[in-house]
């Protein structure tokens, strides 16, 4: 009896878990080799643009963020933010506002001291486009529209078909790591197929589960604030899950970026490298300002600031060395999606991760094709085919056994 109830339980896993990977295998693989695309976006990035990011350092004075984008006038696309740094041979990054059609400009990198433009930066646009592919599939709306429920549906699809998978993986000898992590590559056909989905996938497995995990942040609210709440201090949490405020009018006054900039250095005594001043969305003049201490080697790991920019009053602020190791996890949620949190060893391993994807895809796909073959056999052996073999039931057992 508990001998068929396990064998019903299996069934079902395999069922689920079958279903779940016909059903998201395309988009699975969409979605991961997009995400293998953008592991070292910052250093491909970086590499094309070295030219135009870097200029000769200069006894003149720097010009000041508004005398910079009053030599930009003729631009007519609205600036948003602004990357400053106080390294004397770093260009100034600046970003622009999404025009009438949704469509937002290349960025620019300008020259501090006289404000010509050096170029724009190479490989943007692609990286922009993939990045929309990867957490929106291009839907219209983008963060807005479906594409990122679609997306969370496939990593909730993903953490079921990871926990039905190593179920029915597990094998007799639980204790061998050879069993566990070596491939049979001496067999052929069905069996090569499960030995490569089974292993492999043990191999990838915890970094899955760190992407889906982490990917669940991205598509719903419901989840991130539930994992604000459970890792944050209390008035912390209170004030990360406070709605987020909509798009409104225009700004009833001119803000700039000067008065911000200068009370940043004074709040932060010149040590930080650079820092990004982003103007307010709508009406109001509180502007968000991120800034990157010299020994920050991760994006997330960085001090957040609302500066009143009419005024210089400092209204806000949220040093990184502060928090504590859960509201850390959740400002490093994207450098934990990528694997940044380990370096670049970890990137490339979450890559190679992400690079497999297609390998579950067919291999599954194969040996679900190579099991309705099977369908057939097994069903003769079930209605008594086997009834004058003692061995029969056994066979049974052990094709359903394969954890295929």
């Amino acid at each position: 009896m508990a001998v068929r109830l396990g064998y019903t339980i299996r069934a079902g896993l395999l069922q689920v878990h079958s279903i779940a990977g016909i059903g998201l295998a395309l988009l699975l693989c969409l979605i991961a080799m997009t995400g293998a695309t953008m592991s070292f976006e910052d250093e491909i990035v970086d590499y094309l643009n070295a030219g135009i990011m870097q200029v000769t350092p200069r006894t003149t004075p720097a010009l000041s963020a508004d005398e910079l984008l009053s030599r930009l006038a003729s631009n007519s696309s609205k600036v948003t933010a602004i990357t400053l740094s106080n390294d004397p041979s770093a260009a100034v990054h600046i970003r622009f506002a999404r025009d009438e059609q949704g469509a937002r400009p290349s960025s620019l990198y300008v020259d501090p001291y006289d404000g010509h433009v050096l170029g724009v930066p190479r490989g943007e646009e692609f990286f922009a486009t993939v990045r929309r592919l990867h957490r929106w599939l291009l839907i219209p709306g983008d963060a807005r529209g479906w594409g990122r429920q679609i997306t969370g549906v496939a990593a909730l699809g993903l953490i079921v078909m990871l926990i039905s998978g190593l179920v029915l993986r597990w094998p007799r000898r639980a204790s061998s790591v050879k069993m566990w992590l070596k491939p049979n590559l001496a067999l052929s056909g069905r069996g090569l197929h499960r030995s490569l989905h089974a292993v492999v996938g043990t191999w990838v497995l915890p970094v899955y589960l760190v992407m889906s995990l982490t990917g669940l942040w991205y598509s719903f609210d419901w989840y991130r604030d539930g994992v604000v709440w459970l890792l944050s201090r209390p008035h912390v949490a209170a004030a990360k899950m406070q709605p987020r405020p909509s798009g409104g009018p225009e700004p009833t006054q001119r803000v700039g970026f000067d008065r911000a900039w200068s009370s940043l250095q004074h709040e932060e005594a010149g040590g930080f490298a650079r820092a990004q001043l982003m103007l307010p969305a709508g009406s109001g003049t509180v502007m968000r300002v991120r800034a990157w201490s010299k020994e920050s080697t991760l994006e997330s790991a960085r001090d957040e600031f609302r500066i009143d920019a009419a005024t210089g009053r400092l209204i806000f602020a949220e040093r990184y060395a502060d928090k504590t190791i859960g509201e850390k996890a959740i400002a490093s949620v994207l450098d934990i999606h990528r694997g940044a949190i380990l370096g670049w060893p970890g990137k490339l391993g979450f890559m190679i991760a992400a690079a497999l994807m297609p390998v579950f895809a067919i291999t599954g796909l194969l040996l679900n094709l190579s099991r309705r073959k099977l369908r057939p056999s097994r069903q003769r052996a079930a209605f008594g085919d086997n009834s004058a073999d003692p061995a029969g039931d056994r066979q049974v057992a052990a094709v359903g056994n394969t954890k295929s």
